[in-house]
């Protein structure tokens, strides 16, 4: 027999975490003229896309039925989406070059000064391929794909570096946080919040080994306070991210220079600090927890 008691209650926590994710998720919509008209359209396609692809009956072919038996949707736009091309999650051209660079320029010691930040670098080298200079750094890592001086000028246009009067190339970021370019922050934000959820939900579902997913929450701090934990939050949390950056740069090296080594996983390690006055009507007080 099933005990209808915990499936209502089970079902109202779902539905009260879900609020709390999607109010500043909607914020966001309308701020962007996303309507729930278009949104729903969104939703039921990737409704069918992941009943299709991640909810299989082993040894069985899935068909349009299960889908709508599992999703709602009805049959007749199930089948329409499933025949539909996939959607493609294509980031901005610029992306993939400007992170690595960014990454290789903060987490390679041979780019640091003595004091251990990323030293500026000269624009041109003797010798093209030379990690001593900028355009050095973009050959090694573009492969002759592109040039150095459209990468340099992007860089800049995303005011993530700068050239001196001596043509030398400063970085100004410790990480690659565009502050223009919104394309480009769209593309972190989607990513970033995708692979936070998808650590939770592994976690609800209690799949082995968890992921590491916690926080610190107080809500009992006066206006200083906060600005001192969030200046202690930067510091900490961007040493943290200098450190994990360094050693996975020095893995991956390693990893793909070896044929044996199966190189074809990823990993995405994030922190987050986040404060606004606290109002009992929208959060629930639990004061001075680590979750």
């Amino acid at each position: 027999m099933q005990d209808n008691s915990s499936l209502d209650q089970g079902s109202k926590a779902v539905t009260s975490a879900l609020r709390k994710i999607l109010r500043p998720l909607v914020k966001f919509l309308i701020a962007n003229q996303i309507t729930y008209t278009y949104l729903i359209n969104i939703l039921k396609s990737t409704y069918v896309e992941v009943a299709d692809q991640d909810f299989p009956v082993k040894g069985k072919k899935q068909t349009d039925s299960r889908i709508n038996l599992l999703t709602g949707v009805h049959r007749k736009d199930v089948k329409r989406l499933r025949s539909e091309e996939g959607r493609t999650d294509e980031k901005p051209a610029n992306i993939s070059i400007g992170a690595q660079i960014i990454a290789r320029w903060v987490g390679d010691r041979n780019l640091h000064s003595e004091d251990g930040s990323p030293r500026p670098l000269p624009l041109q080298d003797a010798d093209e391929f030379s990690m001593n200079s900028f355009e050095g750094l973009v050959s090694n890592i573009a492969k002759g794909d592109i040039r150095p001086r459209v990468v340099l000028d992007e860089l800049m246009r995303l005011d993530m570096v700068e050239l001196d009067p001596d043509h030398k190339v400063i970085l100004k970021t410790k990480a690659f946080t565009p502050n223009k370019g919104q394309e480009e922050k769209l593309f972190f934000f989607g990513k970033n919040i995708q692979d936070h959820l998808c650590a939770g939900v592994h976690n609800l579902a209690g799949e082995q080994p968890p992921f590491f997913d916690r926080s610190v929450y107080y809500d009992e701090l006066s206006e200083a306070s906060v600005q001192e934990l969030a200046e202690m939050a930067d510091t900490l949390g961007m040493n943290a991210l200098i450190k994990l950056n360094e050693r996975a740069l020095a893995l991956q090296t390693a990893d793909t220079s070896t044929s044996s080594v199966n190189s074809k996983h990823r990993m995405n390690f994030g922190i987050f600090n986040y404060n606004t006055p606290y109002s009992d009507d929208r959060q629930e007080a639990d004061n001075g927890t680590q979750t």
